[in-house]
């Protein structure tokens, strides 16, 4: 089994060159010297890149101190965020728990219920969720640099009420945590008049690269995984993609060959898993790439596919519609439970010749299967192997794919730390709300919708 997470193009030499691959090495290169020198787009926010060796010992303490506090006291968490700041906590709480986590016993479970909101306008969702957490005791995650994000800002407003109403204002303030800025905005405001325990969001990283930082950390350790661990494991794949040399530089090589089919006329990249736990690693990359390159009309779409549940919808388009995409493969070598075959009297079945392997060895053989399917009707696939499903390989899986975004987008001449759609989305809400200081914006938003109908 394999030391470390690695990258694995072999079965994909096919569907290029090799002097395409020189060629796109040294652009590469020439992207990290960019990215290391700080002399590209967006390098006041560059905090991500030396953040596992440089987290501060005692935010880190004081972040399992706050996550020991939540654990005794809490049978639920509510993490509240948008955007970049809650996928990579989901994805790691998802990837590390046990799959059906919060509708086990506390006692097999060993810590609070963990849900994510914020993200959506639905009262459905929020009155739902309010009937999960029902009369039980609760505490909050509160995630945003500003806390002026509608969508979260929505969310905090209603479970503050709830959780001040049920505890009254005082034990309540000592019941929520907020990541915010350092200095400024209105949740950093809120937190000082109320007494919320705070951790700063680190001014230099962005959202979607904030998984390593307080944002992500503080769910993980509630969760009871190790934080330390997957720190070490972003660190130990930080030493990799900065020191070695392109031939045994996975994240070098992931970065380069997506440019590669880019300029092939492939227009999508396609993240597939066949192991349920890694769904949120893959909603987490799909943000990842989605922010850092989706701009200026440039970029692969990235896009996430769940198999082999989607074997007969997702996996019939990847084998003979368009072909205008190729696929990643995250695959976890060793499982970390094993059930076996048995062998059953007259074969009812037809299984029994599977008798005495796991089901986890008959997946593998699909995984193969497929890929040579795929292969055969001209899909390049690439693979990204992760050797368990642990929080050192985790934090390895968090730092190759971060570093990878970096140079790629470099590579594809973005920005990859900005995100203008997004804020003039914000601009055209506040606009539709009222806000004041928008009303020329609301006029015109009103004029053209108005036009469309």
């Amino acid at each position: 089994m394999r030391n470390h997470v690695t990258f694995d193009y072999s079965r994909a030499e096919a569907f290029f060159s090799q002097e395409e691959l020189r060629m796109m090495s040294r652009q590469a290169l020439d992207a990290m010297g960019v990215l290391l020198g700080r002399r590209g787009a967006g390098s006041d926010l560059l905090g991500w890149l030396d953040l596992p060796g440089n987290i501060d010992k005692e935010e880190l303490a004081r972040i399992k101190k706050a996550a020991a506090r939540i654990r005794k006291n809490s049978e639920v968490l509510l993490v509240i965020g948008i955007g970049g700041s809650c996928p990579g906590a989901r994805a790691a709480v998802e990837f590390l728990g046990h799959s059906f986590s919060n509708i086990l016993d506390r006692e097999k479970r060993g810590a609070p219920e963990i849900y994510f909101c914020g993200n959506s306008f639905s009262s459905t969702f929020l009155k739902h969720l309010t009937d999960v957490v029902g009369d039980r005791d609760f505490s909050i995650h509160m995630i945003s640099r500003s806390g002026t994000d509608m969508e979260p800002a929505l969310a905090f407003r209603v479970f503050r009420e709830l959780l001040e109403k049920k505890y009254g204002r005082k034990e309540a303030a000592g019941r929520i945590y907020a990541t915010t800025d350092q200095e400024k905005g209105a949740l950093r405001q809120l937190a000082e008049q109320e007494g919320y325990e705070t951790f700063p969001m680190p001014d230099d990283v962005g959202g979607c690269f904030s998984v390593l930082t307080p944002a992500g950390l503080l769910p993980i350790a509630v969760s009871g995984a190790d934080i330390d661990k997957l720190m070490r494991g972003a660190a130990s794949a930080r030493e990799c993609a900065l020191k070695n040399a392109f031939v045994e530089n996975g994240a070098l090589q992931y970065a380069a060959l997506r440019n590669i089919f880019l300029r092939r006329g492939k227009s999508v990249e396609i993240m597939c898993h066949y192991e349920p736990g890694v769904h949120s690693i893959s909603e987490w990359w799909k943000q990842l790439f989605g922010e850092s390159e989706g701009k200026y009309h440039r970029g692969l779409l990235p896009v996430s596919v769940d198999l082999a549940a989607e074997l007969y919808s997702m996996g019939q388009f990847i084998q003979e519609g368009s072909r205008l995409m190729f696929e990643t493969i995250i695959d976890i070598e060793k499982c970390g439970e094993e059930i076996s075959v048995n062998e059953e009297p007259g074969n009812p079945d037809g299984l029994n010749d599977l008798a005495g392997r796991t089901v986890d060895s008959v997946g593998k053989n699909a995984v193969d299967s497929v890929i040579l399917a795929h292969t055969e009707g001209q899909v390049p696939s690439l693979m990204v192997h992760v050797p368990e499903a642990n929080e050192f390989y985790l934090g390895e899986l968090f730092y190759f794919f971060e570093f990878a975004c970096a140079i790629s987008g470099y590579m594809l001449g973005v920005n990859p730390f900005s995100r203008p759609g997004v804020e003039n989305y914000r601009k055209n809400l506040y606009a539709l709300l009222g806000k004041p200081g928008y009303e020329q914006r609301r006029e015109e938003l009103y004029s053209y919708t108005n036009g469309m109908e």
